[in-house]
């Protein structure tokens, strides 16, 4: 026997074991994934009112500018804070961007003190609540029902 199978054979001898305790558990793990990732789209959920809340607390108005170099997780504005004419460009871009296109104007809504923080005029977190409720029912649709099947094949 060479060197390079009886470090195959070891590798498998020490890797069975694992295996075998996570397999049995394949559907709880599912569920458990499922899980997790409900928790977070509801901690994103609610730091988005958290951040639409601070806005409000102290609340400025501009007209922004939308930026070339946005992409899928930032659109970049540029606006004017109205006390003291200096231009801003959030680092993290704006609060609900959906339909905003490069070289468009639109009204933002920004917390004076912290004007990074920043959405489009009109928009809140309650708009994202339908998109993550879909996105919930597509990972419980697939996580659970894998889970479910699982369940019920390790049973029968």
């Amino acid at each position: 026997m060479s060197t390079g199978t009886r470090a195959v054979d070891e590798l498998r001898d020490l890797v069975r074991p694992a295996v075998s305790a996570v397999s049995g558990k394949v559907p709880e793990i599912l569920v458990a994934i499922a899980l997790v990732i409900t928790a977070l789209a509801g901690f994103a959920l609610a730091g988005a009112v958290i951040d639409d809340r601070t806005i409000e607390s102290n609340k400025g108005v501009a007209e922004a500018e939308v930026l070339e170099g946005s992409s899928f997780s930032r659109t970049l504005i540029r606006f004017t804070l109205a006390k003291d004419n200096v231009a801003v460009v959030p680092e993290l871009g704006v609060f609900y961007p959906r339909g905003l296109e490069p070289g468009q104007k639109v009204a933002v809504e920004y917390n004076l003190a912290k004007p990074d923080l920043v959405r489009v005029a009109g928009r809140s977190a309650i708009d994202g609540v339908p998109t993550t409720l879909a996105v919930l029912a597509g990972v419980w649709a697939v996580f659970g029902s894998l889970a479910y099947w699982l369940r019920r094949r390790r049973a029968g």
